[in-house]
């Protein structure tokens, strides 16, 4: 027999035996041994492990495929992070199937609607998806007092004095507490959190005025990095160099913002390279970072869309590369970094709380004017009924405020 005929019969042979030892993994009656779907609440993270989930990685203005931008770091020594909370996202966070206590820190990149949009919805919608835990979030100052976080979220809760105010006296609103932390906007890599073994730092980014940032995830050894939005800076590709996940914009090129968005050329232009990030210029960005994979996102993408964007990051970058969209999950550890889309639970209900809930404080009931209350249809015989079915049910002893 010829060296050729061996070998390949060894090789012939050898395929087999792997072909057999993969079969031999898969039953008719037990679960696949290999998902390519992340399955939201299934899944273990490891004590080295880093998760991070797209929620949001649309443009500007949300649509059912994806809404605005919104990133979740999940730790495996169960801390998790949000950065960004654009309009739209928060659907696709409660899809995560993460008790609500569990999320309690958020890092505003600037003060868009498409980056701080469903910050209301989260905080007091929170509340009543069973959150006891008071909401933190960290953002940066503005050129002016008044274009900063922390005057932005002052007003945020004046203007949703109506909604505190109906709940406050009848759930337990410990979870509607609003802890704020206004940082320098040009503090360049300086701390702005430190617990449970994680840095994160913040580094100016440039985007539409002062007040605009950039963030970096430091833990056991894994570095993430989110840019929300901003152009080129020396910050950036200074500061995420050695990132492990390094998320960057990647903004329509301008022909599209003609042809796509309807934009006139020199809109196109100023907005598609000089407000937010080309292809080009976000390849350019990780050729200097050369993180172990580059993630770009604020498109949408689509069949004819992601080919395209690919194609024109492909003339300054050649490495290891993904374009997100939504609901797209990455495992992140010293070895290896994973890629896979997340199924989606629409018939989702909140998890449970986690605290033993209070009862609440009906000393902030605020009370209905005489005028409304006369409009009142208190059917007793119809409610009456639902309180004794609870009040027997749970040993409780509850009344109904309108009882006739």
């Amino acid at each position: 027999m010829t060296r050729t005929a061996t070998a390949f019969l060894v090789g012939f042979a050898a395929c087999g035996f792997l072909l057999a030892t993969v079969a031999a993994k898969w039953s008719p009656t037990k679960p696949a041994p290999t998902l390519d779907v992340y399955y939201p609440g299934s899944e273990s993270i490891a004590s080295d492990e880093m998760r991070v989930v797209a929620l949001g990685t649309g443009m500007p203005s949300p649509r059912p495929k994806q809404a605005a931008a919104c990133w979740l770091v999940e730790l495996g020594n169960g801390d998790k992070f949000l950065f960004d909370l654009g309009a739209g996202c928060h659907e696709r966070l409660a899809a995560q199937k993460i008790p609500y206590d569990y999320i309690d820190k958020v890092f505003i990149g600037h003060l868009h609607v498409d980056h701080m949009g469903d910050l209301p919805s989260f905080w007091l919608g929170g509340t009543t998806m069973n959150r006891l835990t008071p909401l933190r979030v960290w953002g940066p100052s503005g050129h002016a007092p008044e274009y900063g976080t922390a005057h932005a979220l002052d007003l945020m809760q004046q203007m949703y004095i109506w909604d505190i105010g109906t709940r406050g006296g009848v759930i337990d609103f410990r979870g509607g507490e609003l802890e704020v932390t206004e940082f320098p906007f040009d503090g360049v890599n300086a701390v702005i959190y430190e617990e449970n073994g994680v840095v994160i730092r913040s580094i100016p980014a440039v985007h539409g005025l002062d007040g605009a940032v950039s963030f970096i995830l430091e833990w056991k050894g894994l570095k993430f990095v989110y840019g929300s939005d901003t152009i080129p800076n020396k910050w950036y590709v200074e500061h995420a160099k050695g990132a492990d996940f390094a998320v960057h914009e990647c903004f329509l090129p301008p022909p599209l913002l003609v042809t796509k968005q309807g934009f006139a050329p020199q809109e196109a232009l100023m907005v598609g390279t000089q407000g937010h990030t080309s292809p080009e210029q976000f390849g350019k960005v990780m050729s200097l970072v050369k993180p172990r994979l580059a993630v770009g996102y604020h498109f949408f993408n689509d069949f004819d869309i992601e080919p395209e964007v690919r194609r024109r990051a492909r003339k300054t970058y050649d490495g290891p590369l993904d374009l997100a969209t939504d609901y797209m999950v990455w495992n992140v550890t010293k070895k290896e970094i994973r890629t896979r889309m997340s199924a989606i639970d629409e018939d989702i209900w909140p998890g449970p709380a986690l605290k033993k809930k209070n009862p609440p404080d009906t000393s902030k009931v605020i009370p209905f004017s005489d005028f409304t209350k006369s409009g009142v249809l208190a059917f007793p015989e119809v409610v009456q009924p639902l309180f004794d079915e609870i009040n027997e049910k749970y040993g409780t002893d509850i009344k109904p405020i309108f009882a006739e």
